[in-house]
């Protein structure tokens, strides 16, 4: 199963980005080969608009089954929702400890967006 994980640096030890569109980097983690690629989303995060949308495809496009964030908004929710990718939400870990939470049944799926858009 591959993970996408919004995040603020470039390993496992980073800190867990808490906003989804906006976030520096992401990570989608293979719970299978226990391996990870870490995709650069500065584009997006200075973007002025479509931050969360144009993040929402580029994780879409990586065939992850799940992503982990602080928070999702509705567009990055519909087109997330829409290619079959489950959100999960977790606020102040790393991306180690928010993989470990999800692999352990802890974190509790997203049935909705929990911010406005532009958050």
């Amino acid at each position: 199963m591959k993970i996408a994980i919004t995040t603020t640096g470039k390993d496992l030890n980073s800190p867990l980005c808490e906003r989804f569109g906006r976030t520096p980097f992401f990570m989608v983690y293979d719970t299978e080969s226990d391996s990870f690629e870490v995709f650069d989303n500065s584009v997006n995060l200075n973007a002025p608009q479509g931050a969360g949308l144009q993040t929402a495809q580029n994780i879409a496009r990586q065939g992850v089954s799940c992503v982990i964030t602080g928070h999702c908004g509705p567009k990055a929710f519909f087109v997330l929702q829409k290619a079959g990718i489950k959100v999960f939400l977790a606020q102040n870990v790393t991306v180690k400890d928010a993989i470990a939470a999800l692999k352990d049944g802890k974190l509790q799926e997203a049935k909705a967006p929990d911010v406005e858009g532009h958050w």
